[in-house]
């Protein structure tokens, strides 16, 4: 099955890490975010990628043409004849990526319509800059128990603040320390029929969480599987940070692997 990660965003909000590279490559603990979901798809033994690439693309094309040189220990041999042998081998040998140019400022149903072609049978859509400990495997059977078109991953959302309980008086009564909300919100970590890529267009305006998914739920076919466990987007120079924190100290919860 096809995993499509969405790598085409500006990354406005992370400005200071995306002026000179695509989100996808900002690094934590030295490796690509990128590489962290990648890795969290293969241990649920998901390693066939299809990249929808977009702003500053080159660059994750050229991490992937050198990643054996940038993975692995080798030697060269310099000369007229020169030769490069690789040492050992990595983690990663029995991944399968694709790289697919969709275009500079398409949104997000655009780019996954884009590549359709690529695409055979059920497939998995998320974004390229979010990092989860979800039980796929879980995921996936509740998505085929259905028997709808379309499953996105939900996750509560998190509070940003402190919550403080007052009186009318302004006596505090309990303060609570970022209270998760009831309300749940999407994750991605979506599962594709090939029936949906009817709801796409390749029209750049395409925006998967709009139009494509409003119809899904007009249809009846969207099912929301509740993810009790951890979700950690990186939208902000502080959640870079705090993502960066985590793996340094030993305690990553997407590290499933």
């Amino acid at each position: 099955m096809k995993v499509v990660i969405l790598c085409g965003g500006l990354g406005t909000r992370l400005r200071e890490e995306t002026e000179f590279r695509p989100k996808p490559m900002v690094e934590i603990g030295g490796r690509p975010i990128l590489w962290h979901l990648m890795k969290i798809f293969g241990h649920h033994d998901l390693k066939d990628f299809v990249l929808c690439l977009g702003y500053k693309g080159n660059l994750i094309k050229e991490y992937f043409l050198n990643y054996e040189a940038m993975n692995k220990d080798f030697t060269v041999l310099l000369g007229a004849r020169s030769t490069m042998k690789y040492l050992g081998e990595h983690a990663e040998q029995d991944y399968t990526v694709t790289l697919a140019d969709t275009g500079a400022v398409a949104l997000t149903g655009a780019r996954v319509k884009r590549v359709a072609r690529h695409l055979h049978g059920r497939f998995m859509v998320t974004y390229g800059d979010g990092l989860a400990d979800v039980d796929l495997r879980a995921l996936l059977a509740f998505h085929e128990a259905h028997g709808r078109l379309a499953t996105v991953t939900t996750v509560r959302l998190p509070g940003r603040f402190g919550v403080v309980d007052t009186t009318s008086e302004g006596r505090v009564e309990r303060f609570r320390e970022k209270p998760t909300h009831e309300a749940w919100v999407s994750a991605g970590f979506f599962v594709f029929e090939p029936g949906v890529l009817d709801y796409l267009t390749e029209d750049d305006a395409c925006t998967l969480e709009r139009e494509p998914l409003e119809r899904l739920v007009e249809a009846g076919q969207l099912m929301a599987y509740r993810h009790e466990g951890h979700f950690l987007p990186m939208d902000t120079l502080r959640d870079h940070q705090a993502l960066n924190d985590l793996w340094n100290s030993g305690k990553a919860p997407w590290k499933v692997w």
